[in-house]
């Protein structure tokens, strides 16, 4: 009984205290090697995991605050270094590794990490060569995320002022340690939804070279996400030539250095001048030889054809030959319509007024020697000088009135005249004239003459079934 005397006693809270505070002690901060198993994130977001090796198995947690600080997110089966403090959950009588920081446990297994999201990636097609955008020649604005302090950014705009001068968007970010894949992503998704009037045509992701474990930040895979996404060709500027990142895969060109990525982004500008040069040499050239080649064309023509004062002779010549056939023509024209006309047998009403001229003075004549015979057989001789001439002359010149109103209202109803104000004569297969549409068969050939000449023509039939002729 003496010797369980002298044992302290505790209640169970002061023991789990008295516990709590030899550990914290002890081990307030420890960094444990192991792999990642029974890995499950709660609603809470506090994240529970043991990590275990080939002896023993430590139960660890992250609280929520501590997740969005994490360089690497916890899965299971990978082999990282755990930075934390031992603390006790006295409800279940366990200590536990409360986490504040996780890494890699060396680049064996980072390496694995990267491998194993580049395998889903690339299985999703992030990194399929269709998706590679172009690039403009020649951008109106460039963007660069990457740190604003160090020689990154100083190599960009050197080189681009060099080659091509552009107006510089640099997006300042961290680019390696804790929340940096974050805060790039978050600079990759805000200049993409930039408006048009101040996105960059080109996007560099750029930083310098480093260990695996600090560019880790670009196998982020959010942010490789990010970049596959951007709207904004993306050039890639990770590290020395001879490191590579999941965002290399992901962005539409990778570039071995910064510098290279600026050399990249725009082209020289004195080489485009002397390009430009070389192709406006190359243009009045083959300019000057066109001209040539056609004006020693056009001489050759010229020579080819005649003289002016050659040309304008024919051409009176060829004027004159027309002039001489047209009067020949219309000169047989007539002919044929004179003779068609006689063969009509038709008198001419001058002839009508020649033969009552002639009847006139013949019975003029013939009254003048009955007048001269009645007064001879009166006894009245002597007076036939004085008063005979004056009776015959005046009766004379009333008949040669009458006649020629007569001529005049006979040549106004005179055949030619009558063809001549647009009337025709219309004449059946014998020469018997038509004067009624009935009379006219369908099918039958009529003639029909006008002034100036004739036309043949074929009689049809209206929808009324009057006559109507056709020419033929």
């Amino acid at each position: 009984m003496d010797s369980l005397s002298n044992v302290p006693e505790y209640s169970v809270g002061d023991l789990a205290g008295a516990i709590k505070g030899v550990l914290r002690e002890n081990f307030g901060r420890v960094r444990v090697r192991g792999e990642i198993t029974e890995c499950k994130r709660y609603p809470s977001g506090h994240i529970y995991l043991s990590i275990k090796d080939s002896e023993a198995k430590l139960e660890a947690v992250v609280w929520k605050m501590t997740v969005r600080n994490l360089a690497i997110t916890p899965e299971n089966g990978i082999e990282i270094v755990a930075t934390g403090r031992i603390d006790t959950y006295a409800d279940r009588s366990k200590y536990q590794l409360v986490i504040e920081a996780l890494e890699y446990a060396g680049e064996g297994a980072l390496l694995a990490a990267i491998e194993k999201l580049r395998v889903k990636l690339l299985a999703e097609g992030l990194f399929a060569p269709e998706r590679k955008r172009g690039f403009p020649t020649i951008p109106a604005r460039i963007g660069v995320i990457t740190s604003e302090k160090g020689a990154v950014i100083q190599d960009i705009r050197t080189t681009i002022a060099r080659r091509f001068p552009r107006p510089i968007l640099l997006w300042p970010v961290p680019v390696q340690g804790q929340g940096a894949a974050e805060k790039i992503t978050q600079a990759i998704q805000a200049m993409g939804a930039l408006p048009p009037g101040l996105r960059p045509d080109l996007l560099i992701i750029a930083r310098g070279g480093g260990s695996l474990e600090d560019l880790a930040a670009f196998n982020d895979e959010a942010l490789v996400r990010a970049a596959a996404a951007c709207p904004i060709p993306v050039i890639s500027a990770i590290g020395h030539e001879t490191d590579t990142t999941l965002l290399d895969f992901a962005a539409d060109r990778r570039a071995p250095t910064p510098t290279a990525a600026a050399e990249m982004a725009v082209p020289p500008r004195m080489e485009l001048l002397a390009d430009l040069l070389q192709r406006a040499g190359r243009l009045h050239h083959g300019m000057q030889a066109g001209l040539q080649t056609r004006r020693l064309g056009l001489e050759r023509a010229a020579r080819a054809l005649p003289g002016m004062p050659d040309q304008l002779a024919q051409l009176r010549q060829r004027i004159d030959d027309r002039a001489e056939r047209l009067r020949q023509a219309m000169l047989g024209q007539l002919a044929g319509r004179g003779a068609a006309l006689g063969r009509l047998g038709l008198p001419h009403p001058r002839e009508g007024v020649a033969a009552r001229h002639a009847q006139l003075k013949m019975l003029g004549n013939r009254l003048q020697a009955g007048w001269a015979a009645a007064q001879m057989k009166r006894g009245a001789a002597p007076a036939l000088g004085r008063f005979s001439a004056a009776p015959i002359a005046a009766l004379l010149r009333q008949r040669a009135t009458e006649l020629a109103g007569q001529a005049a209202r006979l040549e106004s109803v005179s055949y030619v005249a009558v063809l001549a104000r647009g009337f025709a004569l219309v004449q059946a297969p014998g020469g018997k004239a038509i004067t009624r549409a009935a009379q006219a068969r369908a099918g039958a050939a009529i003639t029909l003459t006008f002034a100036d000449g004739k036309l043949a023509a074929k009689v049809q039939k209206r929808e009324d079934d009057a006559a109507q002729g056709s020419l033929l």
